[in-house]
């Protein structure tokens, strides 16, 4: 591994690469701090000098922050974030498979480029929508969730957020919000090209690594007191097994993130004047969660919006508050929350995984799996396997989503450290860390430098050898061990709330 990381620097393309995505990533957290024109620097000033000394909030409010890096608590030009773009790329590419003319332009020369400037003027629409409410909030905080604790600033300091609201401050607001996102969406590519891994994944990794540091300090400050005799009153143990804890939730994730169940292809042999063509056999690989992230995602931003409405529609309206508080926190919020992550991992690969056509291409190639006839049974197979994979990671999805809230509520840790121990953010630093390794890998073993791994790259980039039966075998295997790792996770969490109550 050390020797990995002195390697790096011994390829001029690849030090070049890694330091000029370093200078972007400098560029990114500068504007993640400069204030939008128009909103009263004291105000934030004395507001981030009493947030250090408190627990952050919880809930969506949080989680926005965390995707923008912070940006969007330091009311940035950056606050919008990149979400706008990721927004608009899932949104076409849903339609694509969902309506057949998307689906046949994606397919074409071309097309792809097309969809991509659809995807651009989507999410420049977005961004206009978004920052026009986005001034709102700015305008009157009191109704907006992102900016928790800020009014009791503007009273104590008798000042407002916005000195000269109305329409040439939103104006501007949206002008801002807009030119942000597109200049981080520009960085992305620049980073894409000319850094190390991609680069719109990156900018929102590095936006929530940024919120670690604050994390650490104020779960610290929870845990150990400040003033004379404190620490001594705090159970080290405590701080043990969660540090314990938090390394087995993120080998838990990798691992899952990593699972494949490989089915195993063999094809016909052909024989074409003298040569031979077929005949091998090779793997299809299947991931436990293939949804990725998108569950959470879709579930959190379908969760968000009736609360919003309804503290925003009636904000002195108690019952209505009430039901707000109910819809993120709570028995209920955490039963409608793991019901719409097993719906939408079912729902995502319903539309991005095609068994008919995967089936299809095999027969058209003459490949064809052990004991399965070619054709319809194929297809029925793979959406046979794919559905019960599906619901393990669907499982594993909701187990690592409720973890930051539960954390936050069950031990009062502060949301900025509990969002860390698991939820869409641990799934987005992994897969993104594991795809730069896999580049950066890739650039060393093609200059016959050591990798990362020496007997082999990164599982997932592996080329797999074997008999028919293997790719069964890794995929039970890594059943297996995500099972072992789920109970061992619900036994450390109870040992953890069990320690800290006595």
């Amino acid at each position: 591994m050390i020797s990995a990381f002195t390697n790096i620097f011994k390829i001029p393309e690849l030090r070049q690469r890694i330091l000029f995505t370093l200078a972007m990533v400098i560029i990114m957290r500068i504007g993640a701090v400069i204030a939008t024109p128009g909103i009263n620097a004291e105000v934030l000033r004395q507001w981030f000098l009493s947030a250090a000394n408190s627990q952050s909030s919880g809930g969506v409010a949080a989680l926005f922050n965390l995707f923008t890096g912070g940006a969007l608590g330091n009311c940035a030009i950056f606050s919008l974030g990149i979400m706008p773009y990721i927004s608009a790329s899932i949104m076409f590419q849903l339609l694509t498979a969902v309506i057949p003319r998307l689906g046949k332009l994606a397919r074409e020369d071309g097309g792809r480029q097309k969809i991509m400037l659809y995807t651009r003027y989507a999410t420049i629409l977005l961004c206009i929508i978004q920052g026009y409410f986005l001034a709102l909030s700015f305008e009157n905080p009191r109704s907006s969730p992102f900016l928790h604790g800020i009014v009791e600033t503007m009273q104590r300091l008798d000042m407002s957020l916005v000195p000269h609201p109305g329409l040439g401050f939103r104006l501007l607001t949206i002008i801002t919000m807009t030119a942000g996102t597109l200049f981080l969406m520009w960085l992305g590519d620049q980073i894409t090209e000319r850094g190390v891994g991609n680069g719109t994944s990156l900018i929102i990794t590095v936006g929530i690594l940024a919120q670690l540091p604050a994390g650490l300090l104020q779960a610290w400050r929870t845990f150990v007191p400040s003033g004379s005799g404190a620490a001594s009153t705090v159970n080290p143990i405590i701080l043990v097994l969660m540090c314990a804890f938090l390394v087995l939730v993120i080998a838990m994730v990798i691992a899952v993130t990593q699972a494949q169940r490989k089915i195993s292809i063999q094809y016909a042999k052909r024989v074409v004047g003298r040569k031979v063509y077929g005949g091998q056999t090779q793997y299809m690989p299947l991931k436990v969660n293939y949804a990725g992230v998108m569950p959470i995602i879709f579930a959190q931003a379908i969760l968000i919006f009736p609360s919003t409405i309804l503290k925003m529609a009636f904000p002195q309206h108690k019952m209505a508050s009430d039901l707000a508080d109910m819809l993120t926190t709570g028995w209920l919020h955490y039963t409608l929350y793991g019901v719409m992550i097993f719906f939408f991992s079912y729902f995502w690969v319903a539309t991005q995984f095609q068994p008919a056509q995967i089936a299809d291409d095999l027969k058209k190639y003459g490949g064809f799996i052990p004991g399965v006839r070619p054709g319809k049974p194929t297809a029925d197979f793979l959406d046979f396997t794919m559905t019960r994979l599906t619901f393990a990671g669907a499982l594993f999805l909701t187990i690592i989503a409720v973890l930051p809230q539960a954390l936050y509520q069950g031990l009062n840790l502060p949301y900025t450290a509990a969002q860390f121990f698991g939820g869409t953010g641990l799934l987005i630093i992994v897969g993104v860390v594991l795809d730069t390794m896999r580049q950066v890998e890739t650039h060393l073993l093609q200059r016959h430098y050591d990798g990362f791994l020496r007997k082999g790259r990164l599982r997932g980039a592996r080329d797999y050898q074997g008999g028919t039966g293997s790719g069964a075998l890794v995929a039970e295997s890594s059943l297996i061990w995500f099972y072992v790792a789920a109970a061992i996770l619900v036994i450390a969490g109870t040992t953890i709330l069990v320690a800290y109550h006595h």
